[in-house]
């Protein structure tokens, strides 16, 4: 029995629709915390158990009869490792087997504005390992999916304005992730191994804005503000002090090349190119 966490989210909600082209619903289940958000899941045949990060005897029962855990990483700025602690530990309890766990992948992350975030999912690898319990890691690359929070809805008349100086991203479609997650959930092979997840190809923002320029055939700036400049323009456009601080710490680690890394890892999983950037882009500015 496989069993995902974060069903109900993004990424592991698209893990599990490839999951139910490849097996049946009856070798699947998820952990939801709200059965309602999970009930079309239900309706398709997947075994939907409650439980949540937060309470370690929740997870214990969940995990009764998984053999495979995908691990999706928590959210929650505030006590995501202790999330991640008691699902480890709760996994142990109830004789998971092997666990995958979707972290990050970053160059001296140590130097970076996010050490402390980022840290946690480094921390997290490494309480897995301690546990005794046959781990896959999937260290996933800067979402693709994020640009659009991160340079607004409308660039081409914002401009693509971010701190990010000349620093370029593997940018990684999210749901090219869930494909790679799903087709090792379904084959052996990757016990104890550290998967890097990266696009093909670096992007600065410059980069961005010349594909969004060529998307609405006109000129899309890009600015890089200093952080006082940046601060104020998203305060002023309503953005939550702490959303405000998060964005700057990855464009700053973006600035300093933190997330300037590829690997072929992605395509092999995949057993084709990953989704180039201006394809994603298209998709969704060229509505």
């Amino acid at each position: 029995m496989l069993l995902v966490t974060g069903a109900t989210g993004h990424l592991g909600g698209a893990v599990v629709s490839f999951l139910l082209k490849k097996i049946p619903a009856s070798e699947i289940a998820v952990l939801a915390r709200d059965a309602a958000k999970a009930s079309k899941l239900k309706e398709q045949g997947v075994d939907v158990r409650i439980g949540d990060y937060h309470n370690s005897e929740s997870m214990e029962k969940a995990f009764q009869g998984v053999d495979t855990l995908l691990l999706i990483s928590s959210s929650d700025f505030n006590d995501r490792l202790g999330q991640h602690k008691r699902a480890v530990d709760a996994a142990k309890k109830a004789g998971v087997q092997h666990i995958i766990y979707t972290g990050v992948t970053m160059k001296d992350y140590q130097k970076s504005a996010i050490a402390e975030f980022m840290g946690q999912h480094f921390a997290t690898e490494d309480y897995i390992k301690e546990s005794g319990i046959t781990y896959t890691f999937f260290r996933n690359g800067l979402y693709a999916d994020v640009l659009p929070m991160f340079i607004g809805q409308d660039p081409a008349t914002t401009g693509v304005f971010i701190p990010a100086g000349e620093g370029k991203v593997g940018f990684v479609v999210r749901e090219d992730i869930a494909e790679a997650l799903a087709n090792v959930l379904t084959s052996t092979g990757h016990e104890n191994k550290t998967y890097p997840i990266t696009g093909s190809a670096l992007y600065s923002y410059a980069d961005v804005a010349a594909i969004l320029s060529e998307i609405y055939g006109k000129t899309v700036p890009y600015i890089s503000p200093d952080q006082p400049t940046f601060f104020a323009a998203l305060k002023e456009a309503g953005v939550p002090e702490m959303y405000i601080g998060v964005t700057y710490g990855f464009a700053d680690a973006t600035k300093h090349h933190h997330f300037e890394e590829l690997d072929p890892t992605l395509e092999k999983l995949l057993g084709r190119k990953p989704l180039s950037l201006d394809v994603y882009l298209k998709s969704v500015y060229g509505k």
